[in-house]
């Protein structure tokens, strides 16, 4: 299913570092799939992996040359998420800013909303 509105903005940055990693990793033409998952500090957790089919219950989306899928599931609390990649003297990594987040923990990848809370894990 196509999107008529993005759920996830990914910079030009980003979609830049997916394209390199996708070369890395032999998954050229592959789908970035981003995804929420249950855990973390603050009981959901973000995820972003390649995918090689898309499901009659995914949004699919285009940006920067890059085909995103989010399932139907996520897509509301994914809503307006920029995704960007940060390089600095420290390295680099990408960044997420979720508006429906209301609670994050400080790893960065860990979060809730007002509507899910999901279940927390011990941080180590």
């Amino acid at each position: 299913m196509t999107s008529e509105k993005h759920v996830i903005d990914l910079t030009e940055a980003a979609a830049f570092r997916v394209k390199e990693m996708q070369q890395h990793n032999e998954e050229e033409g592959a789908f970035l799939r981003v995804a929420v998952h249950g855990g973390g500090c603050s009981g959901l957790s973000y995820g972003m992996n390649f995918d090689k089919s898309q499901s009659d219950d995914d949004f699919v989306d285009e940006q920067h040359g890059l085909k995103i899928l989010v399932s139907r599931e996520d897509a509301p609390i994914l809503m307006g998420t920029k995704i960007d990649y940060k390089q600095s003297l420290m390295g680099g990594g990408f960044t997420i800013d979720n508006p429906n987040a209301i609670a994050s923990c400080g790893c960065g990848t860990s979060f809730r909303t007002a509507k899910v809370e999901g279940t927390p894990e011990v941080c180590e």
